[in-house]
């Protein structure tokens, strides 16, 4: 029997404050939530890992940053890329942005940043789809959370981030230093302790927000 995903979500996963966000609020995995029943719920020949799920550094502190400074967001169209629970596209809309989309691969992801927004009242404009493959997208900034942790999925994403910036958006990158990070060609513009996936309980890591030149 296919699981729907939002009454599950909403059965399984308790509201929380997010760690150093706490002016949003999301569903959060607890170890009773049970997410191996979603995942093997809806077909899937790849089924990916319940990311979405979990707190991670990145999302955290570009949503930190951005409701510290809504200038940066105030009256911009946002593409929240690899959106996960929707936290990053969250904040924009908090702090002022006046569109967001939030781009997800995770069926179960897109059903839960719905969830999120709601809980938080904000909208978001989700779409299931892998935009990496494709063109930029018609938009002001592009945040980009946690992304850069297998090697494939990096170069994936700097090529598309690349087309971004020649269509004239600006990106954002929220990380707190993952193996395939491109140092290189980023400027460090803010830096916050937040807590990552897989931290002991209030251990936190040093994140960075990021503008990719």
């Amino acid at each position: 029997m296919t699981i729907d995903r939002a009454e599950f979500i909403q059965a399984h996963m308790p509201v929380m404050a997010v760690p150093a966000v706490p002016e949003i609020v999301l569903h959060s995995a607890t170890p009773a939530s049970g997410l191996r029943r979603l995942i093997a719920s809806h077909a899937n020949p790849d089924p990916e890992p319940p990311y979405w799920a979990y707190h991670w550094a990145g999302g955290a502190v570009l949503a930190r940053y951005f409701l510290d400074h809504p200038e940066v967001v105030k009256g911009q169209r946002v593409l929240d890329l690899g959106s996960g629970s929707g936290i990053v596209g969250i904040a924009a809309a908090k702090a002022g942005a006046i569109h967001v989309t939030a781009a997800e691969t995770d069926g179960n992801a897109i059903a839960a940043q719905q969830l999120n927004a709601d809980l938080n009242g904000v909208s978001l404009t989700t779409m299931h789809a892998d935009l990496t493959a494709g063109p930029a997208m018609d938009v002001d900034l592009v945040a980009v959370g946690d992304l850069f942790y297998a090697p494939d999925l990096a170069q994936r994403v700097l090529l598309f981030l690349d087309r971004c910036l020649l269509a004239g958006a600006k990106v954002l990158i929220g990380d707190p230093g993952r193996a395939h990070l491109p140092h290189d060609r980023l400027r460090l513009i803010a830096e916050y302790a937040v807590p990552d996936f897989g931290q002991v309980t209030d251990a936190k890591v040093n994140a960075g927000v990021f503008a990719l030149i």
